[in-house]
């Protein structure tokens, strides 16, 4: 099984009694809170030590950030902030160059290096001028949109020498634009200058797929249970499905969406359409990409319910949660 594994680096410094060990410690028991409140009581205690440590314990808790579910990472967040504001009030040093450090060590988690990042920038407001233009292609899409933000801002000012300049600087921002938002924005500007955008071509989205389905995921039982299809592809079986329902896989093409300009719309695999409007199921989708040698990849995708992510075989990712909207590049595989 293919594991991402982030490193937690943690300082200490002369500036507070925060020994690495016990931020460490207490970071732990507030990434132990569960679905449903379950850890609250001491998730809830061991975030008011964690702001009694004092702005010594600040890249611990960040770095604490990196493997947490959702819940915990709002937790440790609020930490952050809440020994910032108090810093603030009561004179205490930040540790600049820790977070500075934190902030440029790409192999944390975008959401912690966001927050290092406002809490720079809230020392000096001049930071965004001088880092944003250098996180144009970051991997956290959470400080690229800035990046990409004052760009934008920027071109309402410039004096482009002609079309082809223009067109040229919108070209390149969509290469780095990965929010709707923006996308739409910068894809409207190339359509004014007659440059028409396939987004499922610029974005690598697969649009042909096999699908199949559904199995039964009443009570959530599906996560847990593995399906025949996770043992083996065949691609010509016939499975038992939900309710002992024959499945087996078809075809499943959104090249037809392909001209779509809602990036949650673009390549979107439907199951509602592929293989019926059902509750509590399990489906599958697989597809092959050929490469011409070994090289590591990321399998990026957007789902609003719980999602597993395999590659040649192997799971990369998985995240147990419903509900909860998506967008792309929201979930994250790596592998080889």
């Amino acid at each position: 099984m293919v594991r991402t594994i982030f490193c937690m680096l943690v300082w200490s410094l002369a500036v507070g009694a925060a020994s690495a060990q016990d931020v460490a410690s207490l970071v732990l028991r507030v990434k132990a809170i569960g679905k449903e409140g379950v850890g609250n009581a001491d998730a809830i205690q061991a975030t008011k030590e964690l702001i009694a440590k004092g702005p010594a314990a600040m890249p611990g808790i960040l770095a604490g950030m990196n493997d947490a579910n959702p819940v915990a990472v709002n937790w440790l967040r609020g930490a952050v902030e809440a020994i910032h504001d108090r810093a603030a009030k009561t004179g205490q040093p930040i540790p600049v160059k820790q977070l500075e450090a934190f902030l440029h060590d790409t192999r944390h988690s975008g959401k912690a290096r966001r927050l290092a990042y406002e809490c720079l920038v809230r020392l000096d407001p001049r930071l965004p001028a001088q880092l944003l233009p250098k996180m144009l292609e970051d991997p956290g899409t959470e400080l690229r949109r800035d990046g990409v933000e004052l760009k934008l801002k920027s071109s309402l000012k410039t004096e482009f020498p002609d079309a082809d300049a223009r067109k040229t600087f919108y070209r390149d921002l969509l290469r780095v634009a990965r929010d709707n938002d923006q996308v739409a924005s910068i894809t409207k500007e190339l359509g004014k200058l007659g440059v028409d955008i396939d987004l499922a071509q610029q974005f690598g989205f697969i649009t042909r797929w096999l699908v199949i389905g559904p199995f039964d995921n009443t009570k959530g039982v599906g996560f847990q249970n593995v399906y025949l299809p996770e043992r083996q592809i065949d691609l010509k079986g016939v499975f038992p499905g939900k309710a002992d329902m024959p499945v087996r896989w078809q075809e499943h093409d959104v090249a037809a969406k392909a001209g779509a300009t809602d990036l949650r719309k673009v390549g979107l695999v439907d199951f509602n359409e592929a293989i019926g409007k059902l509750k509590g199921a399990v489906a599958f989708g697989y597809a092959v990409v050929e490469a011409k040698e070994a090289l590591p990849v990321e399998i990026r995708a957007g789902s609003n319910n719980a999602v597993r992510i395999y590659l040649n075989g192997r799971e990369v990712f998985f995240r147990e949660e419903y509900h909860h909207g998506f967008d792309m590049d929201q979930h994250v595989g790596r592998g080889t």
